[in-house]
């Protein structure tokens, strides 16, 4: 399902009948809700459900709704087979390429975490002319995988930097870039050696990446993957 706290309770919900579910959307409109996507991809929202505005702050209020009274959730998304809607990224969370084409990172993040040997992934970019990654290795696969390697490493330090485990990632990645278009494709990544979580802040409390922070504790390393 889906909603915000603007909308509450939901906006969209898969049921149970047959017909009424689609795997990876969050379901169908409910009752008495309407949806639609802006032309910029955001999906706006009408209903008995959405919130009369902020309190005492107009200002705010005003700027959450278009001048049809559209409320934008500040998410992105589509529609499947006319109903089901797809939610696919925060607004706020796309950037542009230096030759003008915009990155949905949460996307391309997703397809990544598929991969067993990647925890977390943060995809980076902006303003730059290719999009690249900060990778988070799963540590615990590659406790079984020294085993079966025969490959020895003290600490994720050793293991970031070994040359098998470098090979490895680039074949990954370049299997996964193969399902993206051109301009999402990771042209450079950088292998990090530690587990990201919220108690050391990388992820929030909701175990969403906290992108303003990633980017802030690895600039240096984000300085080397574009040769600044």
């Amino acid at each position: 399902m889906y909603g915000l706290t603007e909308t509450s309770p939901i906006i969209t919900i898969n049921r149970t009948e047959k017909g009424k579910v689609k795997l990876g959307s969050v379901g169908m409109t409910i009752e008495g809700v309407e949806v639609k996507i802006a032309d910029d991809g955001e999906i706006l929202c009408k209903g008995p459900n959405v919130m009369l505005g902020y309190y005492n702050d107009p200002e705010q209020t005003e700027s959450v709704f278009d001048n049809e009274g559209w409320f934008r959730t500040g998410d992105m998304g589509h529609m499947e087979d006319g109903k089901f809607l797809m939610v696919t990224d925060r607004k706020k969370e796309i950037f542009k390429l230096s030759n003008g084409k915009f990155i949905a990172p949460q996307i391309v993040e997703n397809i990544f975490k598929e991969s067993p040997i990647i925890d977390q992934i943060m995809v980076i970019g902006e303003h730059e002319k290719f999009a690249s990654a900060l990778i988070s290795p799963n540590f615990k696969y590659f406790e079984d995988w020294k085993t079966a390697k025969k490959v020895s490493y003290s600490n994720n330090d050793e293991l970031i930097t070994l040359p098998e485990v470098l090979s490895f990632f680039s074949s990954e990645v370049t299997k996964l870039n193969k399902r993206l278009s051109p301009p999402e494709r990771i042209n450079r990544f950088r292998l990090v050696k530690e587990e990201w979580s919220p108690a050391t802040g990388e992820l929030s409390p909701t175990l969403k990446l906290r992108r303003k922070f990633i980017s802030e504790k690895y600039s240096s390393v984000v300085e080397q993957v574009y040769n600044r």
